[in-house]
């Protein structure tokens, strides 16, 4: 039988993290002052080859920096119509950490703030399932 992979395991596959900046930035900005901006904005270290996301005051603008061995990779994406649909952030904060999921539904045009997760069963796994008998017994 085929599995497919479901959200969680392709959020929790390990790779790089995803940072999002709060602010917007300015899209003039090339490697080094988004590379400066990692590291005073998102307070993050601009070679640990993790992704860093920046948007245009407009919204409709992002870029996207991170280390590949040897250097810099800028992706840039501009949208001909509408805005990038941005996740909630609590007030004052920097920046956000996304999932990889949630990076493919920014770029895909997915409203995150309209999504909800509903309760799903998860089975525990056997040694807590054990814990907790043994608490009850």
């Amino acid at each position: 039988m085929i599995g497919l992979p479901s959200l969680q395991a392709l959020d929790g596959a390990p790779g790089p993290r995803i940072w999002l900046a709060a602010e917007a930035t300015d899209m003039r900005c090339g490697f080094d002052r988004l590379a400066e901006r990692v590291q005073s904005v998102i307070g993050g270290d601009p070679l640990s080859g993790h992704l860093f996301l920046f948007r245009s005051r407009k919204g409709n603008r992002m870029k996207i920096l991170t280390w590949d061995r040897d250097g810099y990779v800028l992706w840039y994406k501009r949208l001909e119509v509408g805005v990038f649909k941005l996740p909630r952030m609590a007030p004052g904060a920097g920046s956000v950490e996304l999932r990889a999921s949630e990076l493919a539904m920014l770029l895909d045009g997915i409203d995150m703030a309209k999504l909800k997760r509903v309760p799903r069963y998860e089975r525990l796994p056997q040694k807590r399932v054990k814990m907790q008998e043994n608490m009850v017994a």
